[in-house]
């Protein structure tokens, strides 16, 4: 089986994945009635986000215990801690208690999202792309699901009511617990091999990681704005909460097509072509789509989700090319690098549409996202890191 595209668990793995972010992706759409309900500030909003991603922090320690113990319990149960605190965000009665509840479910994310590839890799064979394409396509729909679910249930049940979705989440743990309980992740790595040093594995990935982290920062800052924001900036500007929610899920289903191609086609034509074609793409759709009014919004939306979200399996890919012992360490972080990017990212974004509004911090993003391009042009066209101690 090692050397077989594995693509019953690998489309398990990716419903497990779907389940998880589609409760994740809760936020964002609730997030003005939140603004209005609690009166924070666009600051404090962007600090809610923040305290889920802190977590993440801890995930290379995360990915040296999964390199070490069975990862198929974390990705089971971790969603279901997840639906648990999403699904309660809606009767948190102050600012303080969203925090505490966004931080638990940061643990739980950090616990899914650092083994959860590395399983797909060893259950991918040699098409590492296509494995992250399927695994990022649940993400991406769960992204494009969210919205719509927490918003139908504020509209049958009001904010209070959104604990209601709850029981969904029970059932599907169920089925995971079914499915996966038998998938191993470890075949062919001895114990001898899992004794080389992580230490040494992060010093010799260094230039690899500064240049990632630079590529990641700039292309966050658009991802950022149209999914965190995006909701809150459309009804600045006008538009009902329901078409600002069915705005975001219309980014985020483009945005799974996208990832369903974009890791196979990285497989054929490179790594690093596929990040700069995206990267190049990303804020000229960002210029359209701020110039554009009326149903073209919703056009563009879908171009623009194609290629936002399509760079998500291909730097997935890039790092999982990376023969170690470590894959989880490596994993994790990985993450940490990408979640704290992103958390600094949406603060300042925050920040900046508290004081000159977001109308010309959208502009300034698409400007800033420019600075990815460089950075492309350092990344190997396929991980040129061989790391297995021999």
């Amino acid at each position: 089986m090692k050397n077989k595209f594995q693509t019953a668990n690998v489309t398990i793995i990716a419903f497990a994945h779907l389940l998880h972010d589609t409760y994740s992706a809760f936020l964002a759409p609730i997030l003005p009635l939140l603004i209005d309900k609690l009166g924070i500030s666009l600051f404090q909003a962007g600090l809610l986000d923040v305290m889920r991603k802190l977590p993440s922090l801890a995930n290379p320690f995360i990915g040296l215990i999964a390199d070490k113990v069975s990862v198929r319990y974390f990705v089971i149960f971790s969603p279901l801690i997840t639906a648990i605190c999403m699904s309660l965000l809606g009767i948190a009665p102050t600012y303080l208690v969203l925090l505490v509840l966004l931080f638990v479910a940061g643990i739980s994310n950090t616990l899914f999202h650092v083994p959860s590839p590395v399983m797909i890799k060893h259950i991918s064979s040699n098409q590492i792309g296509k494995g992250m394409s399927f695994y990022m396509l649940g993400g991406e729909l769960a992204r494009t699901i969210g919205p719509l679910a927490i918003l139908g249930a504020v509209s049958l049940w009001k904010l209070e009511g959104t604990y209601r979705l709850l029981p969904f989440s029970l059932l599907a743990t169920i089925i995971l617990f079914i499915k996966l309980r038998k998938i191993k992740v470890t075949q062919g790595i001895s114990q001898k091999e899992k004794t080389f040093k992580a230490r040494e594995v992060l010093i010799k990935l260094l230039p690899f990681f500064f240049i990632l982290s630079g590529f990641l920062t700039f292309r966050q800052v658009l991802k950022i704005c149209l999914t965190m924001y995006l909701p809150t900036y459309l009804t600045q500007n006008g538009s009902s909460l329901w078409i600002a929610g069915i705005s975001l899920s219309v980014l985020q289903f483009s945005g799974a097509i996208g990832t369903l191609f974009a890791g196979s086609i990285s497989d054929k034509i490179s790594r690093r072509t596929s990040l700069l074609i995206i990267s190049i793409a990303n804020p000229l759709l960002m210029w359209i789509f701020l110039l554009v009014q009326g149903p073209l919004t919703f056009v563009v939306l879908v171009i623009m989700g194609f290629f936002l979200f399509a760079s998500g399996p291909v730097v997935l890919a890039l790092v999982h090319d990376i023969d170690s012992e470590h894959p989880s360490f490596i994993n994790g972080t990985f993450m940490m690098i990408n979640f704290v990017m992103s958390s600094i990212i949406v603060l300042l974004v925050g920040f900046l549409g508290d004081k000159i509004g977001l109308d010309l911090t959208y502009k300034i993003s698409s400007v800033l996202s420019l600075g990815a391009i460089p950075f492309v042009f350092f990344l190997p066209k396929k991980s040129k890191y061989n790391l297995m101690k021999r």
